[in-house]
């Protein structure tokens, strides 16, 4: 369904060193990464798409996080969900909603949510059973 994200962020060496690792840790390959530009994007290992991207807004003005908008990010188990959030806080994200059961959502929605240093909402999330 999706082709490609895109968020928005305003200083490319920090954003660049808090995504890395945290594709990394959802076992994201890097397609490209264009400092200059300043551009990079991840994919999955074995598919062209979808792509997550971060780069600077094309309208050259500052990047905003949107009120509302959230990347929700698919993780293969529950102990994904609680690497990648534990990865995202170390590499300067902050807590939005530790990891755990969401059944509100549904039974089996286990998910953990945070900001990236330019405070853009992103959730990690699987739902599978344990």
């Amino acid at each position: 369904m999706l082709s490609h994200v895109f968020v928005g962020i305003t200083n490319f060496e920090r954003a660049y060193a808090f995504y890395a690792p945290v594709m990394a840790a959802l076992d994201q390959k890097l397609y490209f990464s264009s400092p200059s530009k300043p551009l990079a994007a991840w994919k999955p290992k074995d598919r062209p798409r979808p792509l997550f991207l971060i780069g600077s807004p094309a309208n050259s003005e500052p990047a905003t996080p949107g009120n509302g908008q959230m990347v929700a990010l698919l993780a293969p188990n529950r102990s994904a969900v609680a690497n990648v959030y534990a990865v995202a806080l170390q590499h300067g994200g902050t807590c939005e909603g530790k990891p755990g059961l969401r059944p509100q959502y549904h039974i089996n929605y286990y998910g953990a949510y945070f900001r990236d240093p330019d405070g853009n909402k992103l959730c990690v999330c699987c739902h599978d059973p344990e």
